[in-house]
């Protein structure tokens, strides 16, 4: 496909990972932030990090700060918003871009969780909407959550669908609006069962991580699931069930372990403890940790 006028909306950690794996495809892109500071830096936290990728880093040139709504989306034709994680938020953006973009731009939220249905309700055209869920960090994660709703049309979805192909990235398509989509219901998924462990006694929190590690993690990046189901037998996976899932995890709401921490101000890395305490160092050696391995991971990819 051809190259496409793309708008941001946002350029915080998300908005500008998204502006620039577009940019290094030799889209045009225009960012929006209200913040002038993160606009300011926006072309230099670009440039650095396709330093470190051992990109292109004068693909930061097709990048272009925008003060106002109306500036950022009025000539694209593809708009994807990556603002804060609040409906509210997410709707009043929405209302302006539509007061000033084209009738035939494509609007996208990435959201990670709320349902797309319910962001661009107020929408008038809601066969242009759709949910692109990118995950972070943007320019080293290749998924793409595609989200249609009930308005959203066919020649959307498969625009979309291209337009991510196109960059490099692995879009899917998520064929009802639900809540988390598809990767967040699976991870917090585990993430419940986790957390129930430690809650219950049954092994502590270093121990639950080693063992997702030093075992099935070891051989998900090329064994999904209902891949590994298929090769042990889909006979022996419905036995394990019977006996498994009835001792399995399977409250509605949140862990009230979970709530404590929280109330008692256990944040995780940002206060020093959540489920386990951290130095400055080793939150540091586990970010750079990650980063490492998504980086090697993205090289033996290409």
């Amino acid at each position: 496909m051809g190259k496409a006028r793309i708008g941001v909306l946002g350029a915080g950690l998300m908005g500008h990972g998204i502006a620039q794996v577009f940019a290094l495809q030799g889209h045009q892109v225009r960012v929006y932030d209200p913040s002038a500071q993160a606009l300011a830096s926006l072309r230099d936290r670009i440039a650095a990090n396709l330093r470190d990728l051992d990109e292109d880093e004068g693909a930061a040139a097709n990048v272009a700060p925008s003060s106002t709504i109306a500036d950022c989306v009025g000539d694209a034709d593809f708009v994807v918003e990556a603002a804060l994680e609040d409906l509210a938020v997410k709707q009043k953006l929405f209302a302006e871009v539509e007061r000033y973009a084209r009738a035939d731009a494509v609007l996208a939220s990435n959201t990670s969780v709320i349902p797309i249905t319910a962001i661009m309700a107020n929408i008038k055209d809601g066969t242009r909407t759709v949910g692109t869920h990118w995950w972070n960090p943007p320019f080293l994660v290749p998924l793409v959550e595609v989200i249609g709703t009930d308005r959203t049309s066919q020649a959307t979805i498969d625009f979309t669908m291209e337009l991510h192909t196109s960059i490099g990235k692995t879009p899917v398509h998520v064929k009802k609006d639900v809540p988390g989509f598809v990767g967040n219901r699976l991870q917090h998924a585990l993430w419940r069962e986790a957390i129930s462990l430690v809650e219950n006694g049954i092994c502590d929190a270093e121990t639950v991580d080693t063992v997702i590690k030093a075992s099935f993690g070891r051989r998900i990046a090329v064994l999904g699931p209902l891949e590994n189901a298929d090769l042990v037998g889909t006979d022996l996976t419905l036995a394990i069930h019977k006996t498994v899932l009835p001792a399995i995890e399977s409250r509605p709401g949140p862990s009230p372990y979970l709530e404590k921490l929280v109330a008692e101000g256990k944040l995780g890395m940002k206060s020093g403890e959540g489920f386990r305490k951290w130095t400055a160092g080793e939150q540091d050696a586990l970010r750079q940790k990650v980063v490492q391995h998504l980086k090697k991971a993205r090289k033996d990819d290409a």
